[in-house]
């Protein structure tokens, strides 16, 4: 009795898993002919938008099928007709007669006849166990014809039991899961896994990136072990990481339902599929059933030559801060990567001087073959009077979105060769330093070209004899961050003199603390605390911040705390300043911090009541729902108040990932003798030197040096005009995202976000020795535009959705400080002027003949300018500075 109670429940579930009547595929009827409605609907609007108002369009038609064939030897293996009938073309919403572009026209007209002709043709498909076998057509018929065919013939693939398998339909090759449920059949289809050769890139960081989701699901409601009607809905959601308001969203319907089923005609005999085929007709050929790529052509677009002219005016050197010249950057690149080799270089060679600089960076941003071909060509690094393209060229390299292997090996090529300037060749092997973490980060670390440009480095590194040969390199390994190198950056952090101990600590700093372990917080800390030997205030402190931000032990920062009034005067302070700003930001080591801080020994008003003006703060820019920004202005003077290093940060995160956005670096040494001071510890053979580092999102550019050495000092001085100088012009290809998605329908869809930075850093240094006054100032001048276009493309439509964003604005660091008195008084001053921003959003559909539906809305605002606040200590002091320069202005009379 339980023998059969437990055999009774096993027939019942595998009943339930099953339709009834059949266990492998759907079962057409012989001399049965089943008349269908079709319809296939394409919607195209904001994420969060409701389909009613969205653009697209809607394909109806009859659909006939009928059996063909059936297998003596195989009930399950089936030959089906397909065949569109009464093709109609209407728009997908309702909308008055003058917003619509299909009013009036026919379906002929709207297709074409050879188009309609086409697709109002059968097809054969040859299922077997509900999959698709083969797929017959003709073989001259349009791909974009085709593919609507097959993704019709896609809907009746299907298994009658629960369970999960790769399938090829129109999509590719993907990973298809079935839930079945009586005469209930889901079939869930994962649009990650399909393996296809659509076109597709993104940007380097995820946070410039676009972020993408797609579903698909159908539903089929079966009938006597055949379809009744099935209902499948893909969508296609894209939106900007940084600003989630910003994207767009692709949903694709189909639709299939019984109307009536209706005598047929008879099976066609023969004992082979070929038979069947040869009988119907000798011009049906077997495809795959994976979509063809169909592309339709502009045909009234501008050349390249042509579209250059008509934006050249907008990238004028003196109006590359302005968001026109972002946005006439992006549509250039766009027209070059569809450009040739001779096109290109036909604008190049013809170019004068001034919009030269703006065309190579557009032609490096393209970054396709024929872009990179022309580019090279028009380039000779033999040559010293091009320097300004050629670091235009590299630095467009270095800030490239999906760069290749090609580019990493043609760059080490050059770098080999023979480079007129020196200053290109430190360009040159930094830009290969960044394009190898870019490359590794994809995966590409054990690419041929990869592992050269790594071993040059590393091996150039460790034979370098000559310290501006040793900078070079290590301004290369901290662009790569190469987990190997961390052995050698601590070597000359460590034994490394002046200039190359602190270049290596700072590319130490840029690591993941992940890679930061036992050996490397050991080093860390035998520099600040000189075990071996003595080291400059601007290693150890950032030594000190390494350690701080690395998951420090109680002890290390207990030995950090306990080591303030040790200390000299302004590091001391310096140091105080860092602890405060871990704890007032709530830092990952403020935990740690919090419990020391509790021992007397190690928190006391005698060490926390240092003197001095050197400081660190960290803020908020934005707290955001979808990124947040930070800025950080910390700067150490040296014990007789001359500027040591200023260090602007501005970072951008979200939950999972950080961008180094921008870093501006001010140091100066050896100028005490000047006022005639004593130099601190260490620090009293450094000759005189002021120069300039920046990192501009994530790539660290080549330093610029305001003056080297005493003699040099002296002349600029007396010459000095308050001038900034420059550190980076230009235009920067900030998101390049694309992606082409092939819709279960048959159409083509494609999802295209770029967003360029117009972008002029400067900095400089003045320094008075009547007023006693040393003064620098740090601009960056940038302008943003940000263009998102998602498109269908059926051939004789095109429906769409443009969105568009941009700002601009300019955001000032000043450092002011008087030292005719001690403790001197030093201002700091981080101001952004008032940012007008705007949005618009387009919504299209369009006809070849030129009539075309658009939909627009838009928003502007400004937001306010603001004066960042730093500590209130700081806040004091630029009253007094202030109010002193106030009090002098009247001079004397």
């Amino acid at each position: 009795m339980i023998l059969l109670t437990v055999l009774f429940l096993c027939i019942i579930s595998t009943y339930s898993a099953s339709v009834k009547g059949h266990t492998t595929g759907p079962s057409l009827s012989n001399d049965k002919l089943y008349k269908f409605t079709y319809s296939a609907e394409v919607y195209i609007d904001q994420v969060k938008a409701s389909l009613q108002k969205s653009a697209g369009y809607r394909i109806s038609s009859g659909v006939d099928v009928n059996l063909l064939w059936r297998n003596p030897d195989n009930d399950d293996d089936q030959l089906i007709k397909i065949m569109m009938k009464d093709v109609q073309v209407e728009n997908v919403n309702e909308r008055p007669a003058a917003k619509n572009i299909f009013k009036g026209k026919s379906t002929e007209k709207i297709i074409g006849k050879e188009y309609l002709e086409a697709l109002q043709r059968p097809i054969v498909i040859e299922l077997v166990r509900g999959k698709v076998k083969t797929f017959y057509s003709f073989q001259n018929e349009p791909g974009f014809t085709q593919n609507i065919k097959r993704g019709l013939a896609s809907l009746f693939q299907l298994q009658l039991h629960s369970g999960s398998s790769a399938e090829v339909d129109i999509s590719g090759k993907c990973n298809t899961t079935y839930h079945v449920r009586q005469d209930q059949v889901t079939k869930i289809k994962d649009l990650d896994s399909c393996e296809t050769e659509k076109k597709k890139f993104t940007s380097h960081n995820r946070i410039l990136d676009v972020g993408t989701k797609g579903t698909s699901a159908t539903v089929y409601m079966l009938e006597d072990s055949f379809i009744k009607s099935i209902k499948a809905e893909e969508n296609f959601v894209f939106v900007l990481n940084y600003r989630r308001k910003t994207g767009a969203k692709i949903v694709s319907k189909q639709r299939l339902e019984l109307k009536s089923v209706q005598a047929g005609m008879g099976l066609i005999a023969a004992k082979q599929v070929a038979g069947v085929i040869k009988t119907l007709d000798p011009n049906y050929v077997a495809m795959p059933l994976e979509a063809e790529p169909v592309k339709s052509e502009c045909k009234k677009c501008p050349s390249l030559s042509e579209h250059w002219q008509s934006i050249r005016e907008h990238l004028h050197p003196d109006r590359l801060s302005k968001p026109e010249a972002a946005k006439s950057f992006l549509s250039f690149i766009q027209n070059i990567r569809k450009a040739t080799k001779e096109e290109i270089l036909k604008i190049i060679k013809s170019e004068n001087k001034e919009f030269l600089p703006q065309v190579v960076d557009a032609v490096t941003s393209a970054q396709t073959p024929e872009s990179l071909e022309a580019i090279l060509e028009f380039l000779d690094f033999k040559d010293a009077s091009t320097f300004i393209l050629q670091e235009r060229f590299l630095y467009a390299c270095g800030f490239a979105s999906h760069p290749s292997e090609t580019l990493l090996k043609l760059l080490t090529e050059k770098f080999k060769g023979d480079v007129a300037n020196e200053d290109i060749r430190e360009t040159l092997v930094l830009v290969m330093g960044a394009l190898v973490r870019k490359l590794c980060d994809r995966g590409g670390c054990k690419l041929p070209a990869v592992a050269e440009a790594k071993r040059l480095i590393i091996n150039r590194l460790e034979k370098a004899t000559k310290d501006d040969n040793v900078q070079m390199y290590l301004l290369a390994l901290k662009n790569a961050l190469l987990p190997e190198a961390i052995p050698l950056l601590l070597k000359y952090a460590e034994s490394g003199e002046g200039p190359i101990s602190s270049l290596a600590a700072t590319a130490l700093q840029r690591y993941d603390p992940s890679f930061l372990t036992k050996e490397v917080k050991k080093t860390m800390n035998r520099i600040y605390h000189q075990t071996h030997r003595v080291h400059e205030k601007t290693v150890r402190t950032t030594a000190a911040a390494i350690i701080l931000n690395s998951n420090p032990s109680y002890m290390e920062v207990k030995n950090i705390l306990l080591s303030i009034g040790e200390l000299p005067m302004e590091m001391n302070k310096y140091m105080l300043s860092m602890i405060q700003d871990i704890l007032h930001f709530e830092m990952p080591a403020s935990k740690t911090v919090r419990k020391v801080l509790k021992d007397m020994r190690a928190h006391n008003y005698d060490r926390f009541s240092k003197m001095g003006s050197s400081s660190a703060y960290t803020g908020y820019i934005i707290r955001g729902p979808d990124v947040s920004s930070t800025y950080s202005l910390d700067i150490l003077y040296s014990g007789s108040g001359i500027l040591r290093r200023s260090n602007v940060n501005i970072h951008v995160f979200d939950r999972n990932t950080e961008l180094h956005a921008i870093q501006v670096v001010i140091e100066a040494q050896g100028l005490e003798s000047i006022i005639a001071a004593t130099p601190d510890e260490g620090e009293e053979n450094l000759d005189s030197f002021a120069g300039m580092s920046a990192i501009l999102f994530d790539f660290q550019l080549r330093p610029v040096t305001f003056f080297q050495g005493y003699g040099d000092l002296m002349s600029k001085m007396l010459s000095a005009t308050g001038d900034s100088m420059n550190v980076v012009k230009g235009l920067v290809l900030l998101t390049d995202f694309l992606q082409e998605v092939q819709l279960q329908s048959g159409p083509m869809a494609s999802a295209e976000f770029m967003g360029g930075l117009a972008i002029d850093i400067s900095g400089g240094m003045e320094f008075s020795l009547w007023y006693r006054e040393s003064k620098t100032n740090v601009r960056n001048r940038v302008a943003m535009f940000i263009a998102g276009n998602t498109e269908v493309d059926s051939f004789f439509v095109k429906t769409g959705m443009e969105t568009t964003l941009e700002t601009e604005t300019s955001l000032d660091f000043i450092s002011t400080v008087q030292f005719s008195q001690y403790p001197f008084l030093v201002c700091m001053q981080m101001d952004r002027v008032d940012s007008p921003f705007r949005t618009q959003m387009t919504k299209y559909e369009s006809l070849p003949s030129g009539r075309r539906y658009t939909a627009r809305r838009g928003k502007a605002a400004t937001l306010a300018g603001n004066e960042y606040p730093l500590h209130q200590e700081n806040s004091n002091m630029c009253k007094r500075v202030i109010g002193a320069k106030s009090d002098s202005a009247g001079g004397w009379f």
